[in-house]
């Protein structure tokens, strides 16, 4: 792995790991607070459109990512909101609609498309300089929102009804963090693809919750566990030839799975009466 490090593209797979941790370790906690885990697929997934759109037209299929991933959170948004349809199954559609559009487009389109895989599982080692930037822009303005909005985000995450009563107006800031989450899907799709971005939108917060319960720290420690299994993924797949995207999941779920068994062990042990 250290020998590794002299190449090019695996200096640019930590540095895509760290930014994409930075905004797994953010947006995550609030994932994971507000339990908006499904809604989060639902908007990778709508991504998938995107994607299609931009191989059709001849466009950055990433650009087009973003557009069918804000798009599919504010319909999600409106939804939760004025709630004449029932919230899943619109979420739901959106899922299946997103993917079968990007399907059909992808059919129509003539020619080898050579990264289509990279978009579904990820490719964390090819991602390019250029690329870095883009995810470091998105980066930045994801902290500077969360710092700007974090009370907002605070109290609407942990009970609307109250953040009502304060004032707050809760359909702006819902529709701000679900686009803060689209941003943060379409960022996560070229470390581990779209089919899984929801584990790695949620684990390290998920993990994290379990030591912390004060959200800043939460948001801290789930960055710093969101880029140590990215390294420890990384390590896998050099050491053992395997996708890279499969290899940080791998890592980060075993990782999930022990922190259950620990609570379970401390649970065990703890003394009676």
């Amino acid at each position: 792995m250290i020998e590794a490090l002299r190449f090019e593209f695996m200096q640019n797979a930590l540095l895509a790991g760290f930014l994409v941790s930075l905004a797994c370790g953010i947006i995550g906690s609030y994932v994971v607070v507000k339990r908006m885990v499904f809604v989060s697929g639902g908007i990778a997934h709508a991504a998938y459109g995107g994607i299609g759109l931009g191989y059709f037209f001849g466009f950055e299929p990433i650009l087009g990512a973003v557009i069918f991933a804000l798009g599919g959170a504010w319909a999600m948004g409106a939804a939760q909101q004025h709630r004449r349809e029932r919230t899943d199954t619109l979420i739901g559609v959106l899922w299946a609609l997103g993917m079968a559009i990007g399907i059909i487009l992808i059919d129509m389109t003539r020619g080898y498309k050579a990264d289509l895989m990279g978009y579904l599982f990820g490719s964390i080692l090819a991602i390019p300089r250029t690329d870095l930037w883009i995810m470091a822009g998105l980066d930045i303005a994801i902290v500077a929102v969360t710092v700007l909005f974090f009370k907002e985000f605070l109290a609407v995450s942990f009970d609307e009804t109250f953040a009502r009563v304060a004032g707050v107006p809760v359909a702006a800031v819902n529709l701000i963090l679900l686009s803060l989450i689209a941003l943060s899907v379409v960022m996560m799709m070229r470390v581990v693809g779209l089919i899984m971005v929801i584990a790695l939108l949620t684990i390290p917060a998920a993990v994290a919750g379990r030591f912390v319960r004060d959200l800043g720290r939460m948001m801290i420690l789930a960055t710093a566990l969101g880029f140590v299994f990215t390294l420890g993924g990384l390590w896998l797949s050099h050491a053992w030839d395997l996708t890279s995207g499969a290899a940080v999941i791998l890592v980060a779920g075993a990782a999930y799975m022990l922190s259950l068994l620990r609570r379970r062990t401390d649970a065990a042990g703890a003394p009676s009466g």
